[in-house]
């Protein structure tokens, strides 16, 4: 197995499968409320085979080259992970999404995470926009879009039915060569 370092904090990215459904409910159930606040992951997975379902929806999603989903390990614990919720290389299209335990928030893992997903897309498979949806609600999640720099591309209002109510969801996304720049410029 690989991990990929998100720096000095010994924080981890690594792929999240099947085999790492015991590990991945005992995070959910850890942080369920918090992380069901404004997304469903935390009901999709209710028990050990529910989550082993969603890893294998995402090993599916990876091996027909349409998805792929990323642990983040802070202290050898899972406390999140990131997304390629979609992937369409032939469209140059992906969206990235994110979730955190309430212990790890303000360590920055979901930004540095999310650029290292963003780089190999941009970088190592070509494509040309990154999209980022998140409840206008989720105040966590856009900021975490305009730290990567993201635009906002709209306001999609009323459109998710999420627990009996209706939520306005925000559409942000970057560019490719806006990307590359911003990247260029911070070093």
């Amino acid at each position: 197995m690989f991990a990929i370092s998100l720096g000095d904090d010994g924080a981890e990215l690594r792929p999240l499968e099947p085999w790492n459904a015991e590990e991945y409910l005992a995070h959910i159930d850890r942080s369920r409320e918090h992380i069901g606040r404004h997304i469903a992951l935390a009901d999709r997975a209710v028990d050990l085979a529910s989550a082993t379902a969603f890893l294998q929806l995402y090993a599916e999603k990876k091996a027909s080259d349409s998805g792929r989903i990323y642990g983040i390990w802070a202290d050898g614990t899972l406390v999140g992970g990131v997304l390629f919720r979609t992937f369409d290389a032939g469209a140059g299209t992906c969206e990235v999404g994110c979730w955190l335990e309430e212990s790890a928030v303000g360590r920055g893992l979901v930004t540095r995470a999310i650029r290292v997903l963003i780089d190999w897309a941009v970088d190592g498979r070509g494509i040309h926009r990154v999209e980022w949806m998140a409840a206008s609600a989720n105040t966590a999640s856009i900021n975490v879009a305009k730290r990567l720099g993201m635009v906002r591309d709209a306001v999609l209002r009323e459109s998710v039915l999420y627990r009996g109510v209706r939520h306005d969801m925000e559409l942000w996304s970057v560019l490719a060569p806006a990307w590359r720049e911003r990247r260029e410029a911070a070093r």
